[in-house]
């Protein structure tokens, strides 16, 4: 009986925390500007949270070539694949597929007296960059996003 009533009570609580994990959403689309500035660096905020742009070259991932996903560094979410990574010689990491498209908004910018298309995290709506038709096959896409709203997640096994 001991038995039976230990395993109903472990079967309860992991199906709670599952429930829980999977269910509880963060509207990650409410948060507050002071909350992105509590939550992110100076740089990432003017970035992510005021669509600006660091300098070409100078991003952590741009000749980053580790195998592993890419997130969006204000919410996690995860945006790129390694194996959609590629040199564009611009300056900036760029890829040519998103993990999923849903993943990403895209948006008109006329800024700086051009038309582009801007990228945001479907997630959080953090600026990410910009996509350009001027990538390789299969797609023909570039898409140029900022280091500084990139978090890595390895594919590595890490030997303990």
């Amino acid at each position: 009986m001991r038995l039976i009533l230990l395993l109903l009570l472990t079967a309860l609580t992991f199906s709670s925390f599952s429930y829980a994990s999977e269910n509880t959403s963060i509207d990650w689309k409410q948060k507050t500007d002071a909350y992105w500035k509590g939550q992110l660096s100076q740089e990432q905020y003017r970035v992510c949270r005021h669509e600006g742009t660091e300098p070409a070259f100078s991003g952590k991932y741009n000749d980053f070539k580790e195998p592993g996903t890419f997130t969006c560094s204000s919410c996690g979410y995860p945006l790129f694949h390694s194996k959609q990574k590629y040199d564009s010689g611009t300056g900036w990491p760029s890829f040519w597929q998103a993990i999923n498209k849903t993943h990403i908004t895209e948006h008109e910018d006329n800024t700086l007296w051009m038309k582009r298309t801007e990228l945001k995290c479907a997630r959080c709506n953090a600026h990410l960059g910009h996509v350009f038709p001027d990538g390789p096959q299969p797609t023909g896409q570039r898409y140029c996003i900022n280091s500084v709203c990139l978090d890595f997640k390895s594919d590595q096994i890490k030997a303990k």
